[in-house]
């Protein structure tokens, strides 16, 4: 559901004050990766991007992770043209972009998909799928009393296919929802966020499914965790209802499945849940955490800045929480941000140069420290 919480605020909160219009070639669709790209996508104030291409022209695209061996990507997409009706997996080589021609979808076409993350072998992947129940997309409620909210439907689970589409296992068959798993870099865990216990907490398991860790257990919705560079932490975000009208509030939203992704901050803590602690008290939305290849800082998307409740930039911070950098300069939306294995460089999701439409695209920017 990493994904689908991005395009609640987009749809909702969107502004007819769009970004400036950027101009870029769309007319190849395989690209170098050691040829020099598109930096007219750059704003001036990004001085973490050397260079940046743009490799989705159309739809929503999102959550775009790198293989172990960094030569491709799968990502999500409900881009009509490509014959779906909501979120779906694909396939790209890290040289390809997208702007004439389908890539090869790799889940089943059936139901609802989310949050895909390659396996150690390069050959396999998880991602979490609803076509055990139904083969048609699920509902998608936008609102609550007026609020923003997303749906957790307990008809995901997280399954492991192939790189044609053939489900090769069933990692997850508790009742209620299990999704948003990602892998450790060392290739021997899985980190999930499941319904299990009756509130949305972090699980880990080993990558076939075995030796299932509850990591947290506070009231709140815990997801979008993924591992440092060494294994040995998990960043993630979590809301933490506090007040007697917040607690009945979130348990009411939960027992319908759903949730409210508005406000939310960064915990970070051991990956067996020891030494928890909270990184950020910004308010708003922050989000989409994912470590930076030193395993010292964090980049995240948020709109904390925002009085209207967009642009959505990115912004990266230390451990101790301190010396926050605001990364992107869009007027709209960047999040998702995820290193390659080799730290050079950085796909993420973002608004610019969708000529004003709604699309949100995947980019690879070309990492400066």
């Amino acid at each position: 559901m990493r994904f689908f919480i991005a395009l609640l605020f987009l749809f909702g909160l969107y502004s007819c004050k769009n970004e400036q219009t950027k101009t870029t070639t769309t007319e190849e669709t395989s690209v170098d990766m050691n040829t020099e790209a598109t930096d007219s996508l750059i704003y001036p104030e990004e001085k973490h991007f050397r260079s940046i291409r743009q490799i989705t022209f159309g739809g929503d695209n999102a959550e775009a992770y790198w293989s172990f061996d960094d030569k491709q990507l799968v990502f999500q997409s409900n881009f009509t043209e490509w014959g779906v009706g909501c979120d779906q997996m694909f396939l790209m080589d890290v040289e390809e972009s997208f702007a004439e021609r389908q890539p090869p979808m790799i889940s089943t076409g059936k139901g609802r998909t989310t949050c895909a993350y390659f396996l150690p072998d390069n050959e396999h992947f998880v991602y979490g799928s609803t076509h055990l129940i139904d083969d048609e997309c699920p509902e998608v409620p936008l609102r609550e009393n007026g609020k923003y909210v997303w749906p957790v439907y307990d008809s995901f689970d997280i399954f492991v296919a192939d790189l044609e589409g053939n489900i090769t296992g069933q990692l997850t068959d508790e009742p209620g929802y299990d999704a948003e798993a990602t892998v450790s870099p060392k290739g021997d865990k899985i980190v999930f966020t499941s319904m299990r216990s009756g509130d949305l907490e972090l699980y880990t398991m080993n990558i076939d499914g075995t030796d299932v860790h509850q990591v947290t257990d506070e009231l709140g919705y815990d997801g979008g965790a993924f591992f440092s560079p060494d294994g040995t932490k998990l960043i993630f975000r979590a809301s933490r209802p506090k007040t007697e009208e917040e607690i009945a509030e979130y348990k009411d939203l939960l027992s319908r499945g759903l949730v409210q992704p508005t406000e939310m901050e960064l915990f970070i803590c051991n990956a067996d849940g020891s030494d928890l602690r909270q990184l950020t008290n910004l308010g708003n939305a922050n989000w989409s955490p994912f470590f930076h290849p030193s395993g010292e800082k964090i980049l995240f998307s948020s709109n904390f800045e925002a009085e209207r409740g967009f642009p959505f930039n990115l912004y990266m911070i230390d451990l101790d929480g301190k010396n926050l950098e605001r990364v992107t300069h869009g007027e709209t939306f960047d999040a998702f941000p995820v290193f390659s294995n080799d730290g050079k460089y950085l796909a993420f999701s973002s608004n610019r140069n969708n000529g004003g439409t709604r699309d949100t695209n995947l980019f690879i920017a070309e990492w400066v420290d």
